[in-house]
């Protein structure tokens, strides 16, 4: 169009062809030919001859059906870059990797960026009634700034009026974490009819092919006997109401645990059952419906031995069992004599307390420590590591700790040997 005004004030001779030359970046000659087009064929006489005609050097169109055939055949899931150096790697076909996007753009092969829209997240109302369902997860952050390590705070959030039901800091989200903030929760509530969390390795195995077990977590397990169920939600945006939550805490909670000088984990928890009555009355909702689906706690459901790790394990001819790189010598009593070649139950507190139970009687057991246990390549989860991180390091002080003190040990004692050797003269008077 730059092209066509020049020309015309040209024709019009209201500019010379030096100007037109300078202002086109053009030599007059090639200004004189396009006055000359433009006085034939008008401003068509001004477009390149060129446009609409194939380029002379463009790759045959078998070469590129070959190539789709191949990209159809072996590569059909990859990636257009990726594609491109297989091609060229197995093949000896050189193509370019944005003309290789291209055709598998054209042969339906591959989305562009527009066409792969994202999945669309409709919102779900709320559940009727208060203690209907009840979110749960950790949220990993540095509650306490750089005044104190970063930790988790579990979160529990009921469906129905967006109310913090329990709080509680620890280290990790682990299965005894859970166990202590269920428990105090059913204290205070009662049970709630299910809970609703996401696919962590806490409430749900998430092997294909588990090779043993019955498909149950030990919080899925504790919750089975108390007769709650477990939820796992598919997509975070699901359980949107403690995933907001976390957001609201993350500003609010930090700062009033600054303003109150907590650093710690315990002095947090002790404040957290304050702040949840202050954020329930700021944001708390009316549920729609008045019933409360809490259901009261039975005598069985407060026993201790829900709120442990338990695991099957089988008992040798020799009264025997393992559990977690340690052996355990059953007492020969009659009750022993009867669960040998036969499972029993390995119960394990908190505290690290072992119980090993068969028909829900409690055997006498001691264990047996092996020398030299393997703890090398153990498999953690990500959202456990920073307690195995800190139990690391605590093993690793108290070993380069006795390591330090052993060398102290064994330099005293050359020094006292060599010296009685006559290597060193008696100290003077």
């Amino acid at each position: 169009m730059d092209t066509l005004a020049i020309i015309t004030r040209l024709a019009e001779r209201r500019m010379t062809q030096a100007q037109a030359a300078r202002c086109l970046d053009r030599s007059e000659r090639q200004v004189r030919r396009l006055l000359r087009a433009f006085e034939r064929d008008g401003p068509a006489g001004l477009a390149d001859k060129r446009r609409g005609r194939p380029a002379p050097n463009r790759i045959p169109k078998a070469y590129q059906e070959h190539v789709i055939g191949l990209v159809r055949e072996r590569y059909v899931d990859f990636v257009p870059t990726l594609a491109q150096e297989k091609l060229e790697e197995y093949h000896d076909i050189r193509v370019a990797p944005e003309t290789l996007r291209q055709w598998m753009i054209a042969a339906g092969i591959w989305k562009t960026r527009a066409q792969r829209r994202k999945r669309i997240q409709q919102p779900r109302h709320r559940r009727d009634c208060y203690g209907e369902l009840v979110q749960i997860d950790g949220s990993d952050h540095h509650w306490f700034e750089d005044r104190g390590p970063r930790c988790v705070l579990l979160v529990y959030v009921d469906d129905a009026t967006g109310k913090l039901m329990a709080l509680r800091m620890c280290e990790s989200e682990s299965a005894f974490s859970y166990f202590h903030a269920t428990r105090s929760y059913l204290e205070r509530h009662g049970k709630p009819v299910a809970l609703y969390s996401d696919k962590a390795g806490v409430f749900r195995v998430n092997a294909k092919r588990p090779k043993a077990g019955d498909g149950f977590t030990q919080f899925g397990r504790a919750m089975s006997d108390l007769n709650i169920d477990v939820i796992c939600a598919n997509t975070p945006a699901a359980k949107g109401r403690v995933e907001r939550a976390h957001q609201t805490l993350q500003d609010r909670l930090v700062r009033e645990l600054r303003l109150r000088g907590i650093c710690t984990i315990d002095e947090a928890n002790a404040y957290l059952p304050e702040f949840m009555d202050d954020y329930n009355r700021r944001f708390g909702r009316a549920a729609r419906n008045d019933h409360d689906a809490h259901r009261p706690l039975l005598e069985r459901d407060g026993h201790d031995d829900i709120f442990t790790w338990q695991e099957q394990r089988r008992v040798t001819a020799q009264l025997t069992v393992h559990h977690k790189r340690t052996m355990y010598l059953l007492q020969p009593t009659e009750e022993a004599k009867a669960a040998a070649k036969k499972r029993v139950t390995v119960v394990e507190y908190e505290d690290g307390r072992v119980s090993i139970r068969f028909e829900g009687i409690a055997l006498v057991a001691r264990p047996f420590h092996k020398d030299g246990c393997v703890t090398q390549g153990t498999i953690v989860e990500n959202k456990l590591l920073s307690g195995a991180l800190t139990e690391i390091r605590k093993r690793q002080q108290q070993k380069e700790q006795a390591l330090v003190k052993s060398a102290k040990i064994k330099r005293v004692k050359r020094i006292v040997r060599d010296r009685f050797a006559g290597r060193f003269p008696p100290p003077g008077p």
